[in-house]
C-alpha cells in the first residue's frame, strides 16, 4: 500500500498549488515578504501605524457550501469565506493586512477547488488584504467524495489612537443600516430545509422577471471593506459598527453597544427584501425566528453622531450601495440590550 492508493494524491496536491500560485500572488502588495509555498507567511506592518493594534477572526461558510456545491457554485462561497471574516475584522477599523484559507475535502477536485481560491483572491483584491497562505487537506473516508468544507482566518491592523470598540457610543446616537446583498451566509440549515419540504432547485423562481431562487440564495456576501475606507479616509465620526451575521439585527447590534444602552430599530424604515417573506411564507416560519436567524436586508450597521449622518449617507450613495437611517440608540432600563423592534416618530 502507498498514501495514493488510500485515497491521498501528493503529486495532484503539489500540481494544485502551481496552478493556485499566479491567482494568489496578484493578492500580494509591497508589506508581503516571499511568495506563496513556505511553511509560513510573512508581512510587515504597513508604515504609518505607530502604535499597531491587531484584529483577527474567523469563521466559515456553514451548510450554505450544501448548496454551493450541490449547483457548482464554488467561486461565490470563496468571496463568502473571505467577507465573513473581513467584514468582522473591519469594525474596529482596522485595515485587513492578510486573510489564510483552510479547505478540507474527501478527494481533491481541482477545478473546484480553483475557483474557491479565484473567488477568495478576487475578495482579498477587492479589499486590499493579502492572501498569504493557506492548507489543502485531502482526508478520504472523513468526508465524502465530491465534498469540500472552508475555514478562513483574517487579520487586520489600526492604530490605536483610531481603534472603534463603542465605548463612545452614547444616547441618541444614529444607526445607519447598509444593505445587505441578500441572504448572505447565515441561516442555511434552515434554508435548506424550506427547499427540501417544497420540492425547490435550480428551476423555481420567485418571479420569472429575477434570477431563479437558488441564485437569489448564493449571492455571495458582500464586502463592506471599501466603503469603510471611503468614509475613514473622509475622516466622519463613526463610534460603532455590526456586521449582522448569525442572529440577525437582536445579537449583533448589542455587541457594539456599552451596557446600559439599547438599539431603537425602525422596522418600518427599508423594504424587508422579498426574499425573506418568501422563505418565511414557504416554510411557516415565526417573525421572531425570521428577525433572530437572518439579516433580514441589513448587513452592516455604523453607530454615528447626528451631525454625521448625512455625509455618511451621501458617500454610501457614491459608492452605489443603499443606506438610510435604521434607528437610534436609546438608554436601557435594566441590563436586556436586544433592540427594540417598532416604528420611531
Amino acid at each position: 500500500m502507498d498514501y495514493k492508493s488510500s485515497g491521498v494524491d501528493v503529486e495532484a496536491g503539489r500540481a494544485f498549488v502551481n496552478q493556485i500560485k499566479q491567482c494568489v500572488e496578484a493578492t500580494h502588495q509591497s508589506e508581503v515578504i516571499g511568495g506563496l509555498g513556505g511553511f509560513g507567511g510573512a508581512i510587515k506592518i504597513p508604515k504609518g501605524v505607530s502604535s499597531p493594534v491587531l484584529i483577527a477572526a474567523t469563521d466559515g461558510v456553514g451548510t450554505k457550501l450544501e448548496l454551493a456545491q450541490d449547483y457548482q457554485s464554488h467561486f461565490g462561497v470563496g468571496v463568502d469565506l473571505v467577507a465573513m471574516c473581513l467584514n468582522d475584522v473591519i469594525t474596529s477599523g482596522a485595515k485587513p493586512l492578510l486573510f489564510l484559507d483552510y479547505m478540507a475535502m474527501g478527494v481533491l477536485a481541482p477545478d473546484a477547488m480553483k475557483e474557491v481560491i479565484k473567488g477568495i483572491a478576487h475578495a482579498c483584491k477587492i479589499c486590499d488584504c493579502a492572501l498569504l497562505g493557506g492548507e489543502t487537506a485531502e482526508m478520504p473516508g472523513f468526508y465524502p467524495s465530491g465534498r469540500y468544507d472552508l475555514a478562513g482566518f483574517c487579520v487586520g491592523v489600526v492604530d490605536e489612537k483610531n481603534l472603534i470598540n463603542g465605548h463612545k457610543i452614547k444616547k441618541n446616537h444614529q444607526i445607519i443600516a447598509i444593505a445587505s446583498s441578500g441572504v448572505h451566509s447565515n441561516g442555511f440549515s434552515l434554508v435548506r430545509e424550506i427547499l427540501k419540504k417544497n420540492g425547490l432547485n435550480n428551476q423555481s423562481f420567485i418571479d420569472k422577471n429575477y434570477p431563479s431562487l437558488i441564485e437569489i440564495l448564493l449571492q455571495p456576501t458582500f464586502l463592506y471593506y471599501p466603503l469603510i475606507k471611503d468614509l475613514l479616509n473622509a475622516n466622519v465620526s463613526i463610534d460603532g459598527m455590526a456586521h449582522i451575521t448569525g442572529g440577525g439585527l437582536p445579537e449583533n447590534l448589542p455587541r457594539s453597544i456599552p451596557n446600559g444602552l439599547k438599539a431603537y430599530i425602525d422596522s418600518k424604515s427599508w423594504n424587508i427584501p422579498s426574499i425573506f417573506s418568501q422563505l418565511q411564507e414557504m416554510g411557516g416560519v415565526p417573525v421572531s425566528d425570521m428577525w433572530n436567524t437572518f439579516n433580514m436586508g441589513v448587513g452592516f450597521c455604523l453607530f454615528v453622531p447626528s451631525d454625521n449622518v448625512d455625509q455618511i449617507l451621501t458617500i454610501c450613495k457614491k459608492n452605489q450601495l443603499d443606506s438610510w437611517l435604521l434607528g437610534e440608540v436609546v438608554e436601557s432600563s435594566s441590563h436586556d440590550q436586544e433592540p427594540i423592534l417598532g416604528i420611531t416618530n
